[in-house]
């Protein structure tokens, strides 16, 4: 593809943002589009919010878990990034208005302390490089019409990253087995979604190792006091105005989301 036609791309989600309405599949409006163009739009939407102040502040890894790649109709990760405006504190009110079609899934989030650039990082210089470990909701959102994705318009869409919430207690990596670690997720109080560590890939350190050598692959380094997204333990559940939602794990404790009440942007247009 075209660099202008890539460009064009970008700016097609970027003004979705800006809007709050979605857009057709690229691969749609964009016949042809692959797997590197996909990655670059990305990269122009990426450079566009760090021109306009914003920081990268991590990396995502989506797409890890057999029930995230059924729902979404995929078949291999994909990454995205995390920028500093994306953080929203645990329990205060989250704009719902905010996100376009917003979902939210319980994932463990770690906190590097070293740098980790690929390739060849092993799975144990990725345990060297971090810090500690926190419970997280990712709250995942797409600019694409109705979630119509594949992995190329995830992938160009940054992933469908919308935003995070991490919880306040953190906890050394080598104090919880991340692949037994079990998780509840609870939405409104009521059981929406159960699993384990194990379903990132075997291990959300495995995620962590297949992010650190893509992106050193691409020239990127992970750096320390970067977040870590290694993937859904469960699949997403669809939030709205008012919801509270809880994600509690085994040896890691709890982190809640709540949304606030403010009118669904779709419905008050």
């Amino acid at each position: 593809m075209e660099e202008s036609l890539r460009s064009a791309a970008a700016e097609l989600l970027l003004e979705a943002y800006r809007t709050g309405v979605p857009v057709a599949p690229l691969v749609q409006t964009h016949p042809g589009l692959d797997l590197d163009d996909s990655y670059a739009i990305q990269v122009l939407q990426a450079r566009a919010w760090v021109a306009g102040g914003a920081r990268v502040a991590g990396h995502k890894v989506g797409l890890t878990s057999a029930a995230m790649q059924r729902q979404m109709g995929v078949d291999q990760p994909d990454f995205g990034h995390l920028l500093d405006s994306m953080f929203h504190s645990e329990h205060l009110p989250i704009p719902t208005s905010h996100f376009l079609q917003p979902r939210v899934e319980p994932e463990v989030a770690f906190v590097l302390g070293r740098p980790l650039s690929g390739p060849g990082v092993t799975a144990a210089e990725a345990v060297a490089a971090v810090d500690h470990v926190l419970p997280a909701l990712e709250i995942i959102d797409s600019r694409i019409r109705d979630w119509r994705i594949g992995l190329l318009d995830t992938i160009a869409d940054n992933a469908s990253s919308g935003g995070v919430v991490l919880g306040s207690t953190p906890v050394p990596l080598g104090a919880v087995d991340l692949r037994l670690s079990g998780c509840v997720l609870r939405v409104d109080g009521a059981v929406a979604g159960t699993g384990a560590g194990g379903a990132v890939l075997g291990s959300p350190v495995t995620s962590l190792v297949w992010l650190a050598n893509t992106l050193g692959a691409r020239g990127v380094s992970l750096e320390p006091g970067h977040v870590v997204l290694p993937g859904s333990i469960t699949a997403s559940v669809a939030v709205r105005p008012g919801s509270t939602v809880t994600a509690t794990f085994g040896g890691l404790g709890s982190v809640t989301a709540n949304f606030s009440p403010d009118p669904d942007p779709v419905e008050a247009a």
